[in-house]
């Protein structure tokens, strides 16, 4: 399957590093030598190294939260303050911007990776720190979901964790958009990854934006403005993004069931010691707010609505809601 090598978005003037790790078991039972955990660590951790908020990005992000795609919510004097908190984010297991994952031809096969997965491997990193309590984990989508489990695995770590627009297991509804996203790259390659990227778009976005966007105008060429638009997104997300880690990041998605060998999501997530919010965004096609409030009403969570004609990206868009949000969870 023929794919362009992975781009990252324009770099920070900030310095990325690296954690090697000798070896990394996987929930499957796999075995990964000589590991590579790409990572951000932004602000300084205090003397009590209890100041510090990790962050997981969503399906397509990097480790670079606070100079890229949550620049508007992490950063000095933002609602993740980097003069108060460090903050750590690095990039997930199996994507390509730095982090081992199957966008390395001499890494394929690549085994199933799991967000539990996920979340172990940036344990480990927050324990290199030797940070026995974080402030705050936070996450939207894919990034949620590590969040939860985050939770799950280490229910002492996280004082507090905020898990956006992520449900506890993925849906038969996701199951099936992961699987025509990952017919479309079997189908076209390269090609295929710029149509699943497409397909995903009509997931994170609503027909009310859509429609208050672009309507039915059309461009000088002739073309409906919302066809030029999603082929805008393909183009960019194959232009910058690898298509082994897209599916990859699909698997591990689809795999994700916070109360697998828990006894059910009640448990896992009823073991956590922390204060636990769940954000949904009602309209959200991807994953809807009801299936936010159903992990939370079983956890015993607390939940926060996002308001957005966006949908499901809403986390990404409505900066000013998030950062509320965020501040009210780290502050209260």
């Amino acid at each position: 399957m023929a794919a362009p090598r992975p781009r990252a978005p324009a770099p920070s003037a900030r310095h990325r590093c690296v954690q090697l790790l000798d070896r990394v078991e996987l929930e499957g039972g796999a075995v990964l030598r000589d590991v590579r955990q790409a990572y951000h660590l932004d602000g300084e951790l205090n003397a009590a190294r209890d100041n510090l908020v990790v962050v997981f990005h969503a399906l397509t992000g990097s480790a670079d939260a606070a100079g890229d795609w949550w620049r508007e919510v992490v950063g000095p004097g933002l609602a993740i303050d980097t003069r108060r908190h460090a903050v750590l984010c690095a990039n997930l297991l199996g994507s390509c911007y730095g982090t081992t994952g199957p966008w390395d031809p001499a890494r394929r096969p690549f085994p199933l990776v799991t967000t539990r997965d996920m979340a172990r491997l940036v344990a480990r990193l927050v324990g290199a720190l030797h940070v026995r309590s974080v402030a705050l984990a936070v996450g939207g989508s894919l990034g949620g979901m590590v969040a939860l489990e985050f939770a799950a695995t280490f229910p002492a770590l996280a004082r507090a964790t905020l898990a956006v627009a992520a449900p506890a297991a993925h849906t038969a509804s996701a199951l099936a958009w992961s699987h025509i996203q990952r017919r479309a790259i079997a189908a076209g390659g390269a090609e295929g990854l710029a149509i699943a990227r497409m397909v995903a778009t009509m997931t994170y976005r609503t027909a009310d934006e859509l429609e208050a966007r672009f309507g039915r105008r059309t461009h000088a060429d002739g073309r409906f403005e919302v066809e030029r638009y999603l082929d805008h997104q393909g183009e960019k997300l194959r232009a910058r993004f690898d298509a082994h880690s897209y599916l990859a990041l699909l698997a591990a998605m689809d795999a994700h069931d916070v109360g697998r060998g828990r006894g059910g999501v009640a448990a896992a997530l009823g073991r956590y010691e922390g204060r636990l919010v769940g954000v949904g965004t009602p309209g959200d096609l991807l994953y809807g707010d009801g299936d936010v409030r159903r992990w939370v009403e079983a956890a015993g969570a607390a939940y926060r609505p996002l308001a957005s004609r966006t949908g499901h990206d809403a986390f990404l868009t409505e900066h000013a809601q998030v950062s509320a949000i965020v501040r009210g969870v780290l502050d209260g």
